[in-house]
């Protein structure tokens, strides 16, 4: 269907007002009622006429009767209804507005002057010459269609299109507004709608005008001698003008787009500085020099003039180049742009005191640093310094501004500890400033020296550290060739009694002390991160699932233990047994922090990355973490208890009640665990541990190595076996337990107490070697180097270190050599089981 055809409405006549104009329109009524009375007259006067007469009464009052309710309903009126619709008729015509009323159907019904001028009539009506009117034009028709389509909807739309030629003397074309609107009209079911055309070319081009102005204005703006600037109440740069976009080497789009703040174009601390001002609602303003940051990484030095506006919600910001168009205007006072700009931009603090000890003027860095970017004119310098220090602090800054303001020295630097956790510190160095006069008596320096008190922290700690570290690495290798022996004979003589043996209770003490004193050395090893980790990929949730019983009977009865852990817990890559070790040290603290009872609760869920990004902690590195939280509802810890809790040796405990190695020896798991460790206590509200191990994407690796742990423990209830073990081992007593513990398994075993004696053995052996079983740490040849010399004549044959150290300590000087490690001490059936095992290996 063709557009025209689409919009083609059925013409009709065109004025439904009736003809009738005032009388006229009565007059021949009016005349046959005179002849009949004169017929009724007549043939009254000839007497004949009685029954016709009492006839033609009856006739005329039945008319009269009509009449009068003809008069009554409307539908006979006297006097002025002609000129009422001339008058109306002249009154649309007279409009600027084209009208045109037409039922939905698209019948038109009327039409003024206005619309005929503008249309014509057209063919059959002025529908069909709006038609006619529009169709040279596509954009026209195109509107004159959907206005068609909202007229018999019923529904109001107006369009605005361009038309015919440009006007003599004009540059543009005509343009004209069409809309159309329903009518309500109580007798018509159907509905009439209203069309209007109005001219809007001289309206358009009025604001085609006014807006050619305010370009021009625009272009004036952007080439002003200054730089200028909407600043949002966050520091975002709402708008920039083109200079101040061109000194920073960008854009006003690209600022707008990018969403550029005051501070990404302003270095230092004098953008957060002027952000201030726009917490202000009484029009605050505000002047400083600073260095404008350059797209290509360059500075410009630059003044800047900043004015809140009323709403209290941003700034305007007006931008002087100091040192290109704006320098002739500040050339006289060349030497103080530069102060100034050196002021301002200082990494430190600086603030000049007055006699009177108030702050004279300071820089951005000292308002961020000690009044949390407020302007600090006027304001007492005692009271910012000392707003958030003890009274001993206070009364050191008392002293040190009265020194200084009186112009005598103060050489020692004051220290301020503030913040909730007391860690933010700084340093601030005070002189007396002679040259000033009374309005400048006195010059402070403020330095952050939170961060150096960190590092100096960590240094001390790990001074501590390496002293503990070196002191276990000393004892543990000989310290645990003892208790290996010890251990491994109370097995081998257990095997030998009864449990019902006088003696057997006697061995049970000796191995359970010895047990004892491995845990210590464990200990000690842990806090120096040295202790020897048999690292596995671990569920935690299914290590607290399984340990929860053992847990709670551990807890006591008066406590209540709630053990809550997220689904799809990732898996770590840490002990299994160390870690269940740094609970129960974890919860020995919790429990004594409740000697009336209370609750512990451990969490476990996953930490993913975005999250960990929110964290404040200076070593914490992000990632992807899983955190297990234990807290407890117990009396809690001071701040200066916290500072201490991991230091070796350190313990609130009564004598003999502790060792002060539990927590330490946690920290060093989580740490060579790769984790992170982080306390959080107050006094009479309880203390909760926060450790985050790093996620370990292991699944794969995790469905490989639970049926191999279920084959180990299948294999390890049968100790027995056959084969030839080389026994390699310096300290004679172990090597004399070890050996004949794995006689009684069935194995033979060849002795050897060096590496260079275990080369000779093997050349004698003529290589029938099955597995080597061989200490690290030995005099002549150590471990290392022994596994390199076997692996020459035989590659594919099977080693077990056996070492105090961790493995860690030589792993990476084997590179890629295959070998498998156990920790000492070790008991008779873990070594038993551990040769089993390899030699089970393929």
């Amino acid at each position: 269907m063709r557009e025209h055809d689409a919009i083609e409405l059925p013409s009709a006549p065109f004025d439904a007002i009736t003809p009738m104009q005032g009388l006229g329109s009565y007059l021949p009524t009016v005349g046959a009622i005179v002849i009949g009375a004169l017929i009724a007259l007549g043939v009254v006067a000839s007497g004949v006429g009685t029954p016709v007469l009492v006839a033609m009464l009856v006739a005329l009052a039945t008319v009269g009767l009509f009449a009068l309710f003809a008069y009554s309903a409307g539908y006979i009126r006297f006097g002025q209804r002609a000129p009422l619709v001339d008058i109306v008729k002249a009154a649309a015509d007279g409009l600027d507005v084209g009208v045109m009323i037409a039922r939905r159907d698209g019948e038109p019904l009327y039409a003024n002057a206005t619309f005929e001028a503008l249309v014509g009539r057209g063919e059959r009506d002025q529908l069909v010459g709006l038609q006619q009117f529009l169709t040279g034009d596509a954009a026209a028709s195109a509107a004159l269609f959907r206005l068609t389509r909202a007229a018999e909807r019923g529904e109001p739309l107006a369009e605005e299109f361009a038309v015919g030629r440009p006007l003599p003397g004009e540059r543009t074309r005509r343009t004209l507004q069409l809309s159309v609107s329903p009518i309500a009209v109580e007798r018509d079911p159907s509905g009439l709608v209203i069309w209007r055309l109005t001219d809007v070319t001289a309206d358009r081009q009025r604001e085609a005008t006014r807006i050619a102005g305010v370009e021009v204005q625009l272009a004036q703006f952007d080439n002003a001698p200054i730089g200028l600037a909407s600043v949002a109440a966050d520091g975002t740069l709402l708008h920039v003008n083109g200079t101040l976009a061109r000194w920073i080497g960008h854009t006003p789009r690209a600022v707008v787009e990018q969403r550029l703040t005051l501070a990404d174009i302003a270095s230092g601390d004098g953008a957060a500085l002027v952000s201030h001002l726009t917490g202000s609602a009484n029009e605050e303003s505000a002047t400083l020099d600073v260095d404008l940051a350059r797209e290509d990484g360059r500075v410009m030095p630059a003044r800047l003039l900043a004015r809140a506006v009323p709403s209290g919600r941003g700034l305007t910001v007006a931008v002087v180049d100091l040192a290109g168009e704006g320098a002739a205007e500040f050339e006289g006072d060349a030497a103080g742009a530069r102060f100034a700009r050196f002021f301002q931009s200082a990494p430190f603090g600086i603030a000049m005191l007055g006699s009177d000890g108030r702050i004279v003027s300071a820089n951005s860095a000292f308002c961020r640093m000690l009044l949390d970017g407020a302007a600090g004119t006027g304001i007492s310098a005692a009271d910012a310094l000392g707003r958030a220090a003890d009274p001993e602090t206070r009364a050191a800054v008392d002293e040190g501004l009265k020194r200084v303001i009186s112009g005598r020295v103060h050489n020692v630097p004051i220290e301020i500890t503030a913040g909730a956790k007391r860690d933010h510190v700084t340093r601030v160095f005070m002189s007396p400033f002679a040259a000033g006069g009374a309005r400048e008596a006195a010059i402070l320096y403020v330095v952050d020296a939170t961060e150096q008190k960190a590092l100096e922290a960590r240094f001390a700690q790990s001074q501590k550290m390496e002293v503990v570290g070196k002191l276990a690495g000393g004892i543990a290798h000989d310290f645990n060739n003892m208790l290996t022996a010890i251990l491994g004979f109370s097995d081998m003589l257990l095997t030998m009694h009864r449990p019902k043996d006088v003696a057997y209770k006697d061995i049970m003490n000796i191995k359970s002390s010895a047990n004892r004193a491995a845990e210590l050395v464990r200990k000690l090893l842990a806090l120096a991160r040295q202790q020897t980790l048999q690292n596995e990929v671990v569920n935690l949730g299914e290590v607290l699932s399984d340990e929860s019983s053992l847990l709670k009977r551990y807890l006591g009865e008066k406590s209540e233990l709630r053990i809550e852990t997220a689904p799809d817990l990732w898996y770590v890559m840490t002990d299994k047994h160390e870690f269940v070790q740094a609970l129960f040290n974890l919860i020995t603290n919790a429990k004594d922090a409740m000697p009336d009872g209370g609750t512990l609760t451990i969490r476990a869920r996953n930490v993913p990355e975005r999250e960990s990004q929110k964290f404040e902690h200076r070593e914490f590195v992000h990632g992807e973490y899983v955190l297990i939280e234990v807290g407890d509802t117990g009396h809690g810890m001071s701040r200066e208890v916290m500072d201490k809790i991991f230091e070796p040796f350190f313990t609130t405990k009564a004598v003999g009640k502790g060792t002060g190695l539990g927590l330490a020896s946690v920290y060093g798991m989580v740490k060579q665990s790769g984790g992170y460790i982080y306390p959080e206590s107050e006094v009479g509200k309880g203390t909760t541990f926060r450790i985050y191990l790093p996620r370990h994407n292991a699944e794969k690796d995790e469905e490989a190595v639970a049926p191999k742990e279920r084959k180990r423990e299948q294999r390890a209830a049968d100790l027995t076996g056959t084969g030839r073990v080389l026994l390699v081992e310096d300290e004679e007593v172990v090597r004399n337990f070890a050996a004949r513990a794995l006689k009684r398994q069935g194995y033979k075993v060849l002795e050897a107490a060096s590496g260079v004696e275990a080369l000779e053995v093997m050349e004698k052996s003529k290589g029938k070697i099955d597995i080597v079983v061989s200490d690290v740490v030995m005099p002549e040849m150590d471990g290392p180097t022994l596994l390199k010399e076997l692996r020459k004549k035989n590659p594919d044959l099977k080693i077990i270190f056996v070492s105090g150290y961790p493995n860690d300590a030589f792993k990476a000087a084997l590179g890629d050599e295959n070998f498998a490690f156990l920790p000492k001490p070790f008991s008779l059936p873990q070594l038993a089981a551990k040769v089993k095992e390899e030699l089970g290996r393929e």
